[in-house]
């Protein structure tokens, strides 16, 4: 097989279409003729060889082939395929006298391979299908042959995996092209030259499956900066230090959970009790309603009255069942003045959306500031609607940062978490289990946990989110949902995360 470098770059750096295509220019100008073709014929193939069960004794793949480069990529594919012994079906949507040199160049070849060419899907057993009829050009939905064709291609029971992007998903935004699109559901992507967006946050988690990077041997001088990153602890691997010995609860901060009306006390407890078990020294739960004389299962939060909380120092978490009410606008313009480091959910970001001199207060703040907006919160502060937050989550979570002059994590399916002045970055762990009442809380708590031991903001964004999802991971994978787990439950395996993230840095400094 022709050469391919798997991985040599940075695969965490992700890039825009518009920085795929001048890469690309670039690299064919030096490189000749159906080069790059090749290669990523040749990444496919050897990728694929991994997916094939091992028990099969007469492997079968069908490659579905559209009018482009990416069904170029999928011909070189399948001839490499053939010439190594395995049947392969080929159903070739395209007429020939549209395609670009390299992709005929292709066809030929894969015709001389022994391939079986059909117009469309026999009703057999396969081991693989391949995925290439769109790649990163795609503008419009799929529509009828093409659709008919990625429709049948979610039906099969076997592993589908996708060249370059899954047809039909957008690699810039992870949705899917078009109003009333479809999209190819791959267990695998191979993706080429560098990471995309779109393959990890909306549906790209979902569509895109597990994603591996070849960068098809191009010069790394013809990368530029990425325009966003995968979320990884290295990410924010200085802010990671272990505890001394000589160390003492004051040692590690105070956070104040402010929210709590009446009917909504649960939101603070998650909040309070996360923030507890993230490490913080003490924490306070501060009531906008009734207030319970303690916490029974964590009697070490201390519960107040909100307005009895003094919240000039530590950190200051709120939002979280915090109401619309007069009341909790004062409790909230009382944070914004005078908490040194502040992460605002639920309900502080409903009010802030609700009034302006709010927002301006809020962006006027030269404290940390971290938000935490799921998408309808994103929408409301930015004034628009949730189908315009979804449909670009890198573009909103930049337009709140940079609003509000504040970190955000826009929640999701590949949260994003964005500050002024760096580029965002995309989390790559969690799963279902974090659809679930109060996960958010949760979150919110962990953030100001590690604020108030003395993180960064960023850091602490970066950190949360990262533990969050990894813990949900772990929970599932140990038999814990994803269906029906609770937010409660989650809290454990966040501190055991954690604990687990500080005892590997500190053995790598050894």
């Amino acid at each position: 097989m022709a050469t391919g470098c798997a991985d040599q770059r940075d695969s965490q750096a992700l890039y825009s279409v518009a920085q795929i295509r001048a890469i690309e220019a670039a690299a064919i100008s030096s490189a000749g003729p159906g080069t790059l073709m090749q290669r990523a014929g040749a990444a496919v193939a050897r990728y694929a060889l991994t997916l094939l069960p091992e028990i099969t004794t007469n492997p079968h793949v069908l490659i579905a082939a559209g009018p482009g480069n990416n069904g170029g990529d999928a011909l070189e594919a399948a001839a490499l395929l053939a010439q190594q012994g395995i049947k392969v079906t080929i159903v070739h949507l395209a007429e020939e006298t549209a395609l670009t040199s390299d992709a005929r160049m292709a066809l030929s070849r894969a015709r001389q391979s022994g391939a079986t060419f059909v117009d469309s899907i026999p009703a057999m057993s396969w081991s693989l299908a391949i995925d290439g009829l769109f790649g990163i050009g795609l503008a419009r939905p799929l529509e009828g042959l093409y659709r008919q064709l990625a429709t049948q291609l979610n039906q099969l029971s076997c592993p589908v995996l996708a060249i370059d992007v899954p047809s039909g998903l957008d690699a810039d935004t992870g949705d899917i092209v078009g109003p009333d699109g479809l999209a190819v559901c791959a267990n695998e992507t191979v993706t080429f030259i560098a990471n995309k967006p779109g393959l990890h946050t909306l549906h790209g988690r979902d569509n895109a499956g597990h994603v591996v990077t070849d960068d098809l041997g191009i010069d790394p001088s013809l990368f530029p900066e990425p325009i966003a990153r995968l979320n990884t602890p290295l990410t924010f691997a200085e802010a990671i230090r272990p505890r001394l010995h000589a160390s003492h609860k004051g040692s590690y901060g105070d956070v104040h959970v402010i929210g709590g009306a009446e009917g909504m006390s649960g939101a603070v407890i998650l909040a309070a009790r996360m923030a507890l078990m993230a490490g913080a020294g003490r924490v306070f739960a501060g009531f906008a309603g009734p207030v319970p004389a303690y916490d029974s299962l964590h009697p070490e939060l201390m519960c107040r009255h909100a307005d009895d909380l003094r919240a000039d120092h530590g950190a200051v978490v709120i939002g979280p069942g915090l109401g619309m009410s007069r009341h909790a606008h004062d409790l909230l313009g009382r944070a914004l003045s005078f908490a040194p480091s502040l992460v605002i959910d639920a309900d502080g970001l409903n009010l802030i959306a609700a009034e302006p001199a709010l927002q301006f207060r809020l962006a006027q703040r030269r404290k940390p500031s971290l938000l935490t907006p799921h998408p309808l919160e994103a929408a409301r502060l930015l004034g628009t609607d949730v189908h315009a937050v979804q449909s670009d989550r890198l573009s909103a979570a930049n337009a709140l940062a940079q609003r509000y002059h504040a970190t955000v994590i826009l929640k999701g399916s590949g949260s994003i978490i964005a500050d002024p002045g760096d580029i965002p970055v995309i989390n790559a762990t969690g799963n279902p289990a974090l659809a679930t009442a109060g996960s958010g809380d949760v979150l919110a708590g962990l953030c100001g946990a590690l604020l108030a031991q003395g993180w960064p903001v960023r850091a602490s964004a970066l950190a949360a989110t990262w533990l969050h999802g990894s813990a949900a991971d772990q929970m599932v994978a140990d038999g814990t949902g994803p269906i029906g787990a609770t937010a409660s439950e989650l809290m454990p395996w966040i501190r055991n995360a954690l604990n687990k993230l500080v005892n590997d840095s500190s053995a790598m400094r050894r």
